[in-house]
């Protein structure tokens, strides 16, 4: 699933939307989306970031050959160093807000190590539950990639990604 057809198909159909509804979103037909989905034709350039707001992707994921939801467990030989990884939180509520955290694994690792919290994450409703040793553990096991996925019955989502 690397091209952008499939992403697109894949995404629509985890909103649970019709070709419809997602062309009507955009202002354009359903034998568009139908062409896009299928490989036939590629959405306009101008499309591309509604469209990954739509489906609270980044465009890097839309268009990335990285296959849809991609984590991976790299093997010890193939292990990035930590202090070159980042720990992103993207969280996108009902309300329409609208929170980006980057924050550098070292910087996470510091905070467990000595409990202290971090203030973008603990003053954040969306954020406070998330188990940040338990993501180091998975981190420094080797795994990196979109983390977590998570959409709440209010229609809150949270993205929990390690690159």
């Amino acid at each position: 699933m690397n091209s952008i057809g499939s992403k697109i198909s894949f995404y629509r159909k985890a909103k649970g939307m019709t070709q419809e509804e997602l062309a009507q979103r955009l202002g354009v037909s359903a034998q568009a989306v139908s062409k896009w989905e299928n490989d036939v034709a590629c959405p306009d350039i101008q499309l591309l970031v509604p469209l990954a707001k739509i489906f609270h992707i980044t465009t890097d994921e839309l268009l990335s050959a990285e296959p849809v939801g991609s984590v991976q467990l790299l093997p010890e030989d193939e292990r990035k160093n930590v202090k070159d990884l980042t720990l992103k939180v993207i969280v996108d509520s009902s309300q329409g807000d609208k929170v980006r955290v980057n924050l550098p694994i070292e910087l996470v690792k510091a905070a467990i190590q000595i409990g202290t919290k971090i203030p973008q994450v603990a003053n954040n409703e969306y954020m406070k539950y998330l188990d940040f040793e338990q993501i180091l553990t998975l981190i420094e096991s080797g795994v990196i990639g979109n983390l977590v996925d998570v959409e709440s019955a209010d229609g809150d989502i949270v993205h929990v990604v390690v690159e």
